[in-house]
């Protein structure tokens, strides 16, 4: 039976981790955030979250939006490519409902796995 377990190993923890995913990497967007992924070694996918002052500027909702994407991941990881994802925030993702902002985290994971992505 699958874990749906949010440990460490699924995280991306250094700045190294960070950057690797930034030098080649590709991306699906919405007006709303963007994700962008890269091929990992290893058997599971890593999360990590870039949601910045400059675009959400209250820490609730920074907060918030941070939980959401986490528990979208979480939910979704056994079906996500052995990739290193990083979630970047954007102004507008503030205004939505969690529901909105799960149905578009749900699509945007949907794109990112398709077999025809490097």
């Amino acid at each position: 039976m699958n874990s749906y377990d949010f440990n460490r190993e699924l995280r991306l923890l250094t700045p190294e981790h960070y950057q690797r995913v930034f030098e080649k990497a590709h991306r699906a967007g919405s007006p709303h955030l963007t994700i962008i992924a890269r091929k990992n070694t290893l058997s599971h996918p890593r999360l990590g979250l870039a949601v910045p002052k400059k675009q959400i500027k209250t820490a609730p909702g920074r907060n918030r939006f941070k939980r959401l994407a986490r528990e979208s991941f979480r939910l979704n990881q056994h079906q996500l490519p052995q990739k290193d994802f990083v979630v970047i925030a954007k102004k507008s993702a503030a205004s939505l409902s969690n529901d909105e902002l799960f149905k578009l985290f749900e699509k945007l994971w949907q794109r990112l796995s398709r077999p025809s992505r490097g």
